[in-house]
């Protein structure tokens, strides 16, 4: 991967990290630390989600949310997070997981 692709990831990191925060004010929200591996710690560091951030000209989203389903290993949700060169993110997860937000919150009265 290229300087610019790597930078290009970063700076789409450090902006999911601020949109994050934003809507989950007073939960500890950072970006993940990258190792070599990249299994270590989610690209974004969200209490209870394992965060795979992809910026690309054209994202591979299933390989994404299967790099998250594999490096989560069971310990948090895994979530993708992917965005096409000029377009918005779309995120992606399991149907089981998505349901399981959905409950919670429907059960806090969230949206009717």
């Amino acid at each position: 991967m290229g300087l610019r692709s790597r930078r290009k990831g970063a700076a789409f990191e450090r902006e999911l990290v601020h949109r994050f925060r934003a809507e989950l004010p007073g939960l500890s929200i950072r970006r993940g630390a990258q190792a070599r591996g990249g299994n270590e710690a989610p690209d974004v560091d969200v209490p209870g989600l394992w965060v795979e951030a992809k910026h690309g000209q054209k994202v591979n989203h299933r390989a994404a949310l299967a790099q998250a389903i594999r490096d989560a290993a069971g310990t948090r949700m895994p979530v993708a997070v992917c965005k096409d060169d000029r377009s918005d993110p779309i995120v992606l997860m399991r149907l089981d997981d998505f349901l399981a937000l959905w409950r919670t919150s429907w059960g806090r009265g969230g949206a009717a």
